[in-house]
């Protein structure tokens, strides 16, 4: 059992302790790269419909264990990618944490590169959009924000795409607050809609999905294995394919 353990806490350690000493080579915040990445289509020559989802390490110590996810919609013929995400520092000024704005869908997250989470282009998308607003406006904790354990730009993001599960989106073990359900629910759908979980206000609880494939939830940090893409999840890590 201790190897076990040990096998785990590991590279999960030495994963913490990388990427804390490379963001704190990263800089000033206010300097950082918001520039794309080259990950979403462009607007002007893309005039079907979109939806991207993207996850990106936070900015400051917290990256050495989580990320940052985001929304992005494009509906057919429009000029521009329309952004939702949390973030927890606009609370403090306007009022909401929930910030809906136009920007670039694969911009660095302040430095960090974003990585694809969802990609869904074509027919069908609008519609997937028209419910991907709806749910926007059903998050009940847009004047409230917790970097840990939730409610926080995971939980939103979670929330979201839980109202179209045919996205079928399986967000990063490292998307910390994903598992701070709604109104203080005990039970839901996963976000990719192909299983279910229990958790205790996104401290400890179990979920298991077509997607997912089976995770733990220890304290807001996920252990899990994924037997559909035949892979391993670790806080701070990530996935590890098998």
């Amino acid at each position: 059992m201790k190897w076990l353990l040990a096998l785990l806490l590991t590279p999960v350690i030495i994963a913490a302790t990388a990427a804390a000493v490379g963001l704190a080579r990263a800089g000033d915040w206010r300097t950082a790269s918001r520039e794309p990445v080259g990950l979403a289509p462009d607007p002007a020559t893309t005039p079907e419909a979109v939806v991207q989802v993207y996850a990106a390490r936070t900015w400051g110590w917290r990256g050495a264990l989580g990320v940052h996810t985001w929304i992005a919609i494009k509906p057919s013929g429009a000029p521009a990618f329309t952004v939702y995400e949390v973030i927890g520092w606009r609370l403090r000024w306007s009022g909401s944490a929930l910030v809906v704005h136009e920007r670039p869908a694969d911009a660095r997250w302040f430095g960090a590169e974003p990585h694809l989470v969802v990609d869904r282009r074509g027919d069908g998308v609008d519609a997937i959009i028209d419910r991907i607003r709806e749910a926007v406006h059903t998050y009940p904790y847009a004047d409230t924000y917790r970097a840990w354990p939730g409610p926080n730009s995971n939980t939103f993001t979670a929330h979201v795409l839980r109202a179209v599960p045919e996205l079928r989106a399986d967000l990063p073990p490292t998307a910390i607050g994903k598992d701070y359900l709604t109104n203080g629910a005990p039970f839901d759908a996963t976000p990719s809609g192909t299983g279910f979980q229990v958790s205790l206000f996104g401290l400890l609880g179990v979920l298991g999905g077509i997607e997912e494939g089976i995770e733990v939830n220890l304290l807001g940090l996920t252990f899990g294995v994924d037997p559909k893409d035949l892979a391993l999840k670790l806080p701070a890590v990530g996935r590890i394919g098998l």
